[in-house]
């Protein structure tokens, strides 16, 4: 009966702590729009594939009530995401800034794509007078 009760007090603690965790939501429904427009754009840096919003870790806690406080203190969406990347750097943001740094982020795609379509084209460009495969003369 003891180990029963102690498992549902820790239960109910663990429930309790987690709680805990939830930042009141603002008055403004624009400031909470803001927050969690945020939180969504914030990558964990413990989980790596989720965003604060989404992960359980302590450490996206941790970073829900820093967007919280610094949203309170009235800084504006960059000024808060400039906080969060100078102390994580720009991988904590899933839509990095294009910087000297990212040009190669954000080009790379583009220049594969031409890459690739000019090879496309060399080949089908070559193959185009080669016969198809005639029969052998048997």
């Amino acid at each position: 009966m003891t180990r029963l009760v102690a498992i549902v007090v820790g239960v109910l603690l663990a429930t309790a702590l987690r709680a805990a965790d939830v930042e009141p939501p603002f008055d403004d429904p624009g400031l909470n729009q803001r927050y969690w427009g945020l939180i969504r754009e914030i990558r964990c840096p413990l989980c790596m594939n989720e965003s604060i919003a989404d992960s359980k870790a302590d450490v996206a806690a941790d970073l829900r009530r820093e967007v919280h406080r610094l949203l309170a203190e009235g800084k504006s969406d960059e000024e808060v995401k400039d906080f969060m990347s100078s102390r994580y750097g720009d991988f904590i943001l899933y839509r990095p800034r294009v910087a000297p740094v990212t040009y190669a982020l954000w080009a790379g795609p583009f220049v594969l794509l031409v890459v690739g379509s000019l090879v496309f084209w060399r080949i089908v460009r070559s193959r185009r007078d080669q016969p198809l495969g005639e029969d052998e003369p048997g």
